[in-house]
């Protein structure tokens, strides 16, 4: 603690007068230092489009009596899953509407390599006939939560007539039904 006081403390300090009458001016070569502060990391999605790189626009609003207030013209940005072909899987982006149509203009590929992109790195849904085809043969089961307070005594278990909770899939959504069997 010390040690930190005297950080603080001026090493020379002078005053002298003014030419002001009472006033006098005190000077210090003394450097406080103060402290590092932990700087924390805050992520936030810019409103850039992925491809064009388009990005806001400033602008005035005119009023009926011609006084103009500044704004920002916002890019239309929407999260879209686009397909792209070469991959076979559905791409991840934030694009904007201008961007979309471009795409089906150009084509992915071609806009992702100029806007220096590389599409093998973004989230992605597996879009592969073989994937599909697995998925078919192997139905998956939601995760199941571990019940804390099922029973835990197996005479009590063995003479219950009720069967467990188990999640399925029912219309796309997770729905807790009766097993039919143990």
């Amino acid at each position: 603690m010390a040690q930190l006081l005297s950080a603080f403390r001026p090493q020379a300090v002078f005053s002298s007068k003014s030419s002001m009458r009472g006033a006098a001016l005190q000077c210090s070569t003394a450097k406080a230092v103060a402290p590092a502060a932990r700087s924390s990391l805050v992520v936030e999605a810019s409103r850039v489009c992925d491809l064009t790189g388009k990005r806001a626009n400033n602008g005035y609003v005119v009023t009926f009596s011609h006084k103009r207030n500044k704004k920002l013209q916002q890019v239309n940005l929407q999260y879209k899953k686009v397909y792209w072909p070469e991959g076979q899987r559905w791409v991840k982006l934030r694009i904007s509407t201008k961007a979309m149509k471009t795409v089906e203009k150009r084509g992915l590929q071609a806009m992702a390599e100029e806007a220096g992109i590389d599409l093998w790195k973004l989230p992605f849904e597996d879009a592969r006939p073989q994937r599909k085809e697995w998925l078919a043969a192997n139905p998956q089961n939601p995760p199941m939560a571990k019940n804390a307070r099922a029973m835990k005594n197996a005479d009590k278990l063995a003479a219950s007539k009720k069967t467990p909770l188990v999640a399925r899939y029912v219309h796309g959504k997770i729905a807790y039904v009766r097993s039919e069997a143990q």
